[in-house]
């Protein structure tokens, strides 16, 4: 029976985009909507510079649904894409 030597060279930076794809894919199926806290934490933002930069923009004012004095909830694809036009303008 012969031994096999076998070297595989990997690309870390490739894996880790394919990784990141297939999660937002899979995130996309699941989420309709996200509120601040979800917003934060997949962003990598606070919630105080979210506030400041992107929830007080009228493109995300009107994408907001909240009932009176209730939790504020956003759609996820429409308010993602405000914010990546926001960010363009910086």
């Amino acid at each position: 029976m012969a031994i096999v030597n076998l070297d595989v060279d990997v690309n870390q930076a490739e894996i880790r985009n394919y990784i990141y794809q297939q999660l937002e894919a899979a995130l996309e199926e699941v989420l309709f909507t996200w509120d601040i806290e979800q917003m934060a934490k997949r962003t990598c933002m606070s919630k105080r510079f979210l506030e400041n930069e992107f929830l007080h923009d009228p493109r995300m004012k009107l994408l907001e649904r909240r009932k009176e004095r209730g939790k504020r909830f956003w759609f996820y694809e429409e308010s993602k894409e405000v914010m990546k036009q926001i960010m363009d303008e910086w």
